[in-house]
C-alpha cells in the first residue's frame, strides 16, 4: 500500500520534495486534468472550496486513477470529517485550524485504526484508490499508509508548534500562510513581513528537528521555488481558482496587445 501513495513516497526520499496543485473547483473531469499535468499530488480542498461530499469522492476516484495522490483538506478537526476524506480513498488528510498538541492527539485518534486510534472500518470506496488493496490489506497497511498532515497557521499553534510537531502519528507541519499572518498581527499586503518569514521558517526547523515534514501553500511558480530551495518538502504551487483566471487574463491582455506578459506573484 505504501508503495501507492506517491506523496508518501516523495516524502520519504532523503531530500524529501513533492510538488502539488490544490483543487477548489469541482468535478471529476476537472481533478483528472489536474492529475494529469505532472504534480505529485492534488489537494481537494472542502474547507474553502466548492466541493460537497460526493464530489470529494469523485475528484478522489479520479485523482488516484492517473497515479497521483489524492489528498483532501477537511474543514475542520473533526472525526466524521477526518472519516468521510479517508473513506474516499484520500492518501492523506489536511486538516486547518489547529492549536494544541491536544488538538493534534485528537486528530491521530480520528485518523487510525485500532489499536493506535479509533477509526472505523467499512468503506467499499478506499481500498480502489491505493493500489486495489484488498479490505484485509488496507485494515492492516492504512495507519502507515496514509498521511496526516496539519495546518500550522493560528498564533496559538506557533506557540505549539515544537509539542505539536512531537506527536506521534504526525507527518508533515503545513503552513498556511495567509492565516498565520492574519493571527499574528502581520497580514499579507504583497511581500510577507518579516515577522511572518521568521515564524515560516521556525516552523519548517521544528519540522525538521523532530523528524517531521514541512509543507507550504503557495500562489505560483516563483513562490514554490523559493520555498523548495529553502528546505520545504511538501509544497502547493497554484491552486486552481487561482491559475484558471490568472491564465485567462494573462492570454487575453496578450491578444489585446496591452501586456505581453502579466506579472505572477512571488510571494
Amino acid at each position: 500500500m505504501q508503495a501507492a501513495n506517491r506523496l508518501q513516497q516523495a516524502l520519504r526520499t532523503e531530500r524529501g520534495l513533492s510538488f502539488g496543485a490544490w483543487q477548489m473547483l469541482p468535478g471529476a473531469n476537472h481533478a483528472r486534468f489536474m492529475a494529469r499535468t505532472g504534480y505529485d499530488w492534488i489537494c481537494v480542498d472542502t474547507e474553502h472550496g466548492n466541493i460537497a461530499d460526493a464530489q470529494m469522492h469523485e475528484a478522489v476516484a479520479a485523482i488516484a486513477a492517473t497515479g497521483v495522490s489524492p489528498i483532501v483538506r477537511i474543514a475542520a478537526n473533526e472525526g466524521w470529517m477526518v472519516k468521510r476524506a479517508l473513506d474516499s480513498g484520500a492518501h492523506g488528510i489536511v486538516v486547518p485550524l489547529l492549536y494544541t498538541a491536544d488538538d493534534a492527539r485528537k486528530l491521530v485518534d480520528s485518523a487510525k485504526f485500532p489499536p493506535v486510534g479509533r477509526r472505523g472500518f467499512g468503506s467499499p470506496f478506499a481500498m480502489g484508490s491505493i493500489g486495489g488493496a484488498s479490505s484485509l490489506e488496507y485494515l492492516q497497511g492504512a495507519n502507515d499508509a496514509l498521511l496526516t498532515i496539519v495546518q500550522i497557521e493560528t498564533k496559538e499553534a506557533l506557540e505549539n508548534v515544537e509539542e505539536i510537531a512531537q506527536v506521534p502519528g504526525i507527518d508533515v507541519l503545513f503552513i498556511g500562510p495567509w492565516d498565520l499572518g492574519n493571527n499574528i498581527g502581520r497580514p499579507v499586503m504583497g511581500d510577507f513581513h518579516e515577522d511572518l518569514q521568521a515564524a515560516i521558517e521556525r516552523i519548517r526547523k521544528v519540522a525538521v528537528d523532530n523528524g517531521k515534514r514541512a509543507g507550504i501553500y503557495c500562489v505560483g511558480g516563483p513562490a514554490a521555488k523559493k520555498y523548495a530551495d529553502q528546505g520545504f518538502h511538501m509544497i502547493s504551487v497554484v491552486a486552481d481558482a487561482v491559475a484558471l483566471p490568472t491564465f485567462l487574463a494573462r492570454s487575453l491582455e496578450i491578444a489585446k496587445g496591452t501586456k505581453t506578459d502579466a506579472a505572477v506573484p512571488t510571494y
